[in-house]
């Protein structure tokens, strides 16, 4: 009898390369892992955060969703090619369709987070008309497409895209700083809350 090889979860390069980092820093493996998460979370607040801000001081997210989210052979996308030449070639590249996916990823989000709490011009607690995912994906790609993004919807879409876009920095920076942040924060915490429920 035969067993199909089970299929490798996404998570294992993260645990394999956690307990290199273990063994080589000698920091226990647990607490290594918990720092990991933390801040790879907080790596990717921070940065949204940031970017929303600086997104809005500078008004330049009605912009960059206009500039990048225009297809190839659209009328303004044509009438923009001559003022912004860089942009226009970048809309036609593997990044820049990968962007358009965030961006689009980014609206649907930044809807359902201003209608959860009432943000972006969003009625709090209204829900969103339409069923499926796809559906919901499809009016978002075409209001992206179309210019209807405006406003803060805008920066928190530039914002998503921009710490999508930073995730390879994030994880290498989250797994730098999780021995660090184990031993002067996870590790004391998790010592404090054992003598605790020790007595």
């Amino acid at each position: 009898m035969t067993s199909t090889p089970s299929k490798p979860s996404r998570l294992a390069p993260y645990r394999e390369a956690l307990a290199a980092l273990s063994k080589r820093t000698r920091t226990p493996l647990p607490s290594l892992a918990v720092s990991f998460a933390i801040l790879h979370e907080l790596t990717a607040v921070l940065p949204l955060v940031g970017f929303f801000y600086g997104a809005r001081a500078l008004g330049v997210g009605e912009g960059l969703v206009r500039a990048i989210a225009q297809p190839r052979g659209s009328a303004t996308a044509q009438d923009e090619q001559a003022s912004n030449e860089y942009l226009s070639r970048f809309r036609d590249t593997w990044a820049g369709q990968r962007f358009r996916e965030w961006m689009v990823e980014g609206e649907i989000r930044a809807e359902r987070v201003g209608r959860r709490y009432g943000w972006f011009g969003f009625e709090k607690g209204s829900k969103v008309e339409g069923g499926s995912a796809e559906s919901r994906s499809a009016e978002a790609e075409a209001a992206l497409v179309s210019g209807r993004i405006a406003g803060d919807v805008a920066n928190a879409v530039v914002a998503y895209a921009l710490t999508k876009a930073f995730l390879p920095v994030r994880i290498g920076l989250s797994l730098y700083l999780s021995p660090a942040f184990s031993r002067t924060l996870v590790q004391p915490i998790g010592s404090t809350f054992a003598r605790l429920f020790r007595r």
